[in-house]
């Protein structure tokens, strides 16, 4: 089944908290700080996938060899001192927090789970950007990814400003429709998987990464203060929080849940840009960058079978050398023997 690892990373006054997890995937709780930069290293983990640096963070403890969650969502909220979430299994304080991506784990998931197309899904809809791997493409080819298309399916049937409570958001500033259209982006997921049911019955993990962003624009417009970015908080949190338990549920108990919010990151984020939809394979071109390639994980038992190969044929030219070298051609020849008795019979 798809290794589906949900995780919503949620910071608290830049913070890390851990909705829903597996009971194989131990969080211990504790105020243990985590750097934003070992996020990924985190999902690796939680995934059961082995990072180049041991974390040494006591959150999370060693699990089962052979079990891994379903698949992975890892949501960034920017903007947000604090998100109230009623239920949750862990909460870390987050330091450091720098951008940071899922890059890795993607292209890890990928390289190790090529044959079964594994869903990866990295969207941030305020910035318009969009990748798309394997049986993504099919399952999400109808999500709305433009400002404008996600704009026009607000005021579709089944849209969220009908269903939730607006309270002192509106209908018509910019800032307000950018923060619900990723409202409406995280229902329209979550329908799109119940639609796919047979992606949880797969065996290899999906990876999901998420950056919302429309608090941070509301902060910029109205102030921390104002009714619009506290009514917006508090939507965001039941939002997220239902999103995550129907994720949860929607692969049988087997997702792992978390959310990190940030105030401000720290430095600006620069990403290599992606074509929307784009579904070519993760490979290791040619860089005008002098760049290393890509590490392959056939690498290790390629080395291993060489270097004892080469040690068990070293050997045997000396011991074949040896013996060749202390032969006494008169009793350990054939040829010289039977030399040795025509010359006597003559």
């Amino acid at each position: 089944c798809i290794v589906f690892v949900l995780l919503l990373a949620y910071v608290r006054g830049d913070s890390l908290t851990v909705l829903q997890a597996p009971e194989f995937v131990s969080f211990q709780k504790g105020k243990w700080p985590i750097s934003g930069e070992k996020i990924p290293d985190l999902v690796a983990l939680t995934m059961g996938f082995s990072v180049q640096e041991d974390l040494s963070w006591p959150g999370l403890e060693a699990g089962p060899l052979f079990q891994r969650p379903r698949a992975n969502v890892l949501v960034v909220v920017r903007g947000a001192d604090d998100l109230d979430f009623p239920q949750s299994v862990a909460s870390y304080p987050l330091e450091n927090p720098v951008p940071f991506t899922l890059d890795s784990v993607a292209e890890t998931v990928h390289s190790l789970f090529a044959e079964d197309t594994p869903v990866v899904l990295q969207l941030a809809p305020s910035e318009e950007r969009l990748y798309m791997l394997g049986k993504a493409n099919a399952v999400f080819e109808d999500l709305p990814v433009t400002l404008q298309q996600i704009r026009g399916r607000l005021f579709q049937d089944g849209s969220v400003l009908a269903t939730l409570p607006l309270k002192s958001l509106s209908r018509n500033a910019e800032a307000d429709l950018l923060f619900l259209s990723e409202i409406q982006v995280l229902y329209d997921i979550t329908a799109l998987l119940q639609r796919h049911r047979h992606l949880a019955k797969d065996h290899s993990p999906d990876v999901y990464s998420l950056e919302l962003s429309g608090l941070e624009e509301l902060s910029r417009v109205y102030g921390q203060d104002s009714p619009q970015h506290r009514d917006a908080i508090a939507l965001l949190s039941s939002v997220l929080q239902k999103f995550g338990e129907d994720v949860y549920n929607l692969y049988g108990n087997s997702a792992v849940v978390e959310v990190v919010t940030v105030k401000n990151f720290e430095a600006p984020l620069t990403r290599k840009s992606r074509s929307i939809l784009e579904s070519k394979q993760i490979s290791n071109p040619g860089s005008p960058y002098n760049l290393a390639y890509k590490y392959n994980f056939n690498y290790a038992v390629v080395f291993n079978i060489v270097l004892w190969l080469m040690i068990v044929l070293a050997l045997a030219v000396i011991a074949v050398s040896y013996n060749l070298w202390n032969m006494d051609p008169g009793y350990d020849s054939i040829i010289y023997r039977m030399t040795n008795q025509k010359i006597r019979m003559d």
